[in-house]
């Protein structure tokens, strides 16, 4: 797989307004530049239904608003649906991050439902450029599903992937503005996951807004302050309450990190469009709901944490 706002998102007593529900590293594409490694060997991970539900308990006790349910591929997780119908339940606003290359009646039914919104990556307008992203003959099916979301007025928002600080997406982002989608950004990718080449995974290369109103859950329930710093794990969920991992000390020294990597590279910006960060301020999952996408080139450096 693989996305700043004016105002972080925080809910009560100064929890995170938004958490990544990180479900499965199983995925039918392996995309080159995959943050955090998924594919068709991918596994899911130990976190049971009953033990997200666990999560979803507390995230809407916290009075957390958002979730997004991603991967992975979100709709390879035979128990997402469920979790999807649950979260609403709880009050909980959903997004769910899909790459759209097979959706089911079941998912297409969900989609539509209030309360939840849509999310996907495109790489080119040209099949094959796409194509050769994915390694996978999936542009074609992407395509038409955004075609169908759109037709279906399920809230999407795409983002749109270059690989070259030349690129600016444009002909990409036009094709996704003549099927209909309004809410679209240009990324570059980040060096995580397939994408950092071997290199160890370094804060220079996040946005610096980690943890700033957001949380991951990977899928052992491991915490981390965004999706792509999951190597600076701040506790589990199968060990410790959420909300206390949240405002633990684990977190806030690795908020406390993350925030001095953004200030020695306060010039950084996260792609063509942005500054780094959830940065998508229409409605559907957008504003400081909205996930991370990969958005800055790579750089050298050493980890700090």
């Amino acid at each position: 797989m693989t996305v700043i706002a004016e105002a972080p998102a925080v809910g009560a007593a100064g929890t995170p307004g938004f958490l990544w529900l990180d479900l499965t590293r199983q995925c039918q594409l392996k995309c080159g530049h995959c943050h955090n490694g998924s594919g068709p060997d991918g596994a899911h991970g130990t976190m049971t239904a009953a033990g997200w539900k666990s999560v979803l308990d507390q995230a809407a006790a916290l009075g957390i608003p958002s979730v997004q349910f991603t991967g992975g591929e979100v709709t390879l997780y035979a128990d997402a649906p469920e979790l999807v119908e649950y979260a609403l339940k709880q009050g909980l606003k959903v997004e769910v991050y899909s790459n759209l290359v097979h959706v089911t009646d079941e998912w297409w039914a969900l989609l539509r439902r209030d309360g939840v919104s849509l999310a996907t990556s495109y790489y080119a307008e040209d099949a094959g450029k796409h194509n050769e992203v994915t390694a996978r003959p999936s542009h074609g099916r992407t395509r038409s599903n955004i075609a169908k979301a759109v037709k279906a007025r399920i809230p999407i928002r795409a983002s749109v992937i270059v690989f070259d600080s030349s690129e600016t997406g444009d002909e990409t982002k036009g094709e996704l503005q003549a099927l209909g989608v309004r809410d679209i950004r240009v990324d570059h990718v980040r060096p995580f996951g397939r994408a950092a080449n071997g290199q160890e995974p370094c804060t220079d290369s996040l946005c610096g807004r980690c943890g700033d109103g957001r949380a991951s859950i990977g899928p052992d329930g491991s915490v981390s302050p965004c999706v792509f710093s999951t190597w600076m794990g701040v506790g589990n969920v199968q060990d410790a309450p959420l909300g206390a991992i949240l405002g633990g000390p684990d977190m806030a020294q690795a908020n406390a990190i993350i925030r001095q990597g953004r200030d020695l590279s306060a010039s950084r910006s996260c792609g063509p469009d942005s500054p780094c960060g959830p940065d998508n301020e229409s409605g559907g999952g957008g504003g400081d709901e909205s996930e991370c996408s990969p958005g800055f080139p790579g750089s050298s450096c050493s980890p700090r944490n």
